[in-house]
C-alpha cells in the first residue's frame, strides 16, 4: 500500500476547484482520491517507475 505523508499543493482557480470537488462527491470520491489516480495515470503514460509501484498492475481503472 501506497504511504500518503507527502503534501503537494495546487493552485487553482476558485471556479474550477468548486466543479472539482462537486464532481468528486458525485461521484463519491474524494479529490484527493481522484488526484492520486491522475498522477498514477500520468506516470504510467509517461512511462515513469517508482518504488510503490504495483509490478501485476492490470491496468483497469476502478
Amino acid at each position: 500500500m501506497e504511504s500518503k505523508t507527502a503534501r503537494l499543493t495546487v493552485l487553482i482557480d476558485p471556479v474550477k476547484k468548486k466543479a472539482f470537488e462537486e464532481l468528486c462527491a458525485a461521484q463519491d470520491l474524494t479529490s484527493s482520491q481522484v488526484v492520486r489516480q491522475l498522477i498514477r495515470d500520468y506516470l504510467d503514460t509517461h512511462g515513469a517507475s517508482y518504488s510503490t509501484k504495483s509490478k501485476h498492475a492490470t491496468g483497469t481503472k476502478s
